[in-house]
């Protein structure tokens, strides 16, 4: 008895060095796991991933130029088919084989949704475009404004006919995956539609308002890689393992600086700040906004000493492109933070595999999403005048009003503007 409480007791020598065997073994243990490091910096095949996704980006920046200069039409079109590739990609997420087999249309439903919800969207975005874009043809004039007009009728009916399906297709024992789908599927429309109305929106406010914030964010996104894969050696969230403090401030530093002197490159090219109120593809001509046009700029003393002039010219918008900056720096990264822990709630490392080193359309999409809804909502509270104008109110009387109606307007505008 004696021997046993000795031997079981925790103040043995013999225990003691059981537990100090132990510890050692868990601390080996945890040096290979720190040794394990998911850092860049620690990665074997670096270089070869480095490549990868180096031709990947050159491709991507390559075909964005191009459509860029294609103009407005052309973005638009394209960010089209990115919310196409970013729906496909996150309806797979809980997409379940054997389910999917007993219930045929359950993909063709989703789809319905979305092309329902597509059409509410860039409908009303995109109405007084279409609207003034076939003003010439009267027949063209009178279908569109007779769509215009029934709209939001047209797509909810169609929302309806979508919501009696999905009722009309409930099976028993797949109640909870279909409810499910469902659900998912209006999350989904939320985010992908809620981010594209922004960004189609900036794009016609005049394409400098959707290419400096997308430009900001490829540049973050490119920096944060380069210092993470050379000089990377703090974890920046656990969510993300492989970002790093270091990747994370130098990228913050490039993109700041690189808002300020890409806003001047970009502001001085009409084709790129002139507003589309129309749905044409031909080249663009308006006078410069204040925005654009140089104003002499005075350096401060302290900065004198590092540069050979002491005044430079400066446009406007710089100052605004300094707060876009700061924003895609620093706040839009929390965009591929949530996407991470999306994802390793999903427990996926990508959310597909069409970009040879990026993953899928979504994962480079998740801080664009952050970053153009900021874009919009700052052009629109600092920079666009909310006063009405006369092409405000005619946007509204051609969209609103049928030909009649708006000849009555202008026989009643003639009577008033008489009696003046």
């Amino acid at each position: 008895m004696e021997e046993e409480k000795v031997t079981s007791s925790p103040s043995t020598p013999v225990h003691r060095l059981r537990n100090r065997k132990h510890r050692s073994t868990e601390a080996v243990l945890d040096g290979h796991k720190v040794s394990a490091s998911p850092l860049l910096v620690n990665d074997r095949n670096k270089y070869k991933s480095f490549m990868v996704r180096t031709y990947s980006t050159l491709w991507m920046i390559a075909g964005f130029v191009l459509v860029v200069y294609m103009g407005h039409l052309y973005i638009t079109a394209m960010v089209l088919v990115i919310q196409i590739f970013m729906a496909k990609e996150l309806f797979n997420l809980l997409r379940k084989a054997p389910e999917d087999k007993c219930l045929p249309g359950i993909k063709h439903l989703n789809w319905h949704f979305f092309f329902t919800a597509m059409l509410f969207v860039y409908g009303r975005i995109l109405s007084q475009r279409l609207a003034n874009t076939v003003t010439a043809d009267q027949f063209l004039y009178r279908l569109v404004s007779g769509l215009i007009k029934y709209h939001m009728a047209i797509c909810y009916f169609l929302y309806i006919i979508g919501f009696m399906w999905f009722i009309l297709t409930l099976k028993k024992k797949m109640y909870k995956y279909q409810f499910g789908q469902y659900a998912w599927t209006h999350m989904i429309l939320i985010v992908v539609f809620t981010q594209s109305s922004f960004t189609v929106a900036n794009i016609f406010e005049g394409i400098f308002w959707f290419l400096l914030p997308a430009s900001l964010i490829i540049i973050n996104d490119i920096f944060a890689y380069i210092f993470g894969f050379f000089f990377g050696r703090t974890p920046l969230i656990k969510l993300s393992p492989k970002k790093t403090w270091e990747g994370f401030i130098g990228a913050s530093l490039t993109t700041i600086i690189s808002a300020f002197f890409l806003a001047n490159i970009m502001g001085r090219f009409p084709w790129l700040t002139c507003p589309r109120q129309d749905l044409s593809t031909g080249w663009l001509h308006c006078e410069a906004d204040p925005l654009f046009k140089p104003e002499p700029f005075t350096l401060p003393a302290w900065i004198l000493g590092w540069f050979p002039w002491k005044e430079m010219e400066v446009l406007p918008v710089q100052w605004h492109a300094l707060c876009l900056g700061l924003f895609a720096s620093i706040i839009a990264p929390f965009g591929g933070f949530f996407a991470s822990g999306f994802k390793r709630a999903f427990k996926i490392k990508d959310f597909g595999d069409s970009i040879p080193g990026h993953g899928g359309i979504t994962d480079r999409m998740d801080c664009q999403m952050v970053m153009a809804v900021f874009a919009y909502i700052y052009l629109q509270s600092f920079i666009v005048s909310q006063s009405v104008s006369v092409d405000k109110i005619l946007d509204q009387i051609l969209t609103n009003l049928i030909l009649e109606e708006q000849q009555a307007l202008f026989l009643r505008l003639g009577q008033l503007i008489g009696y003046t």
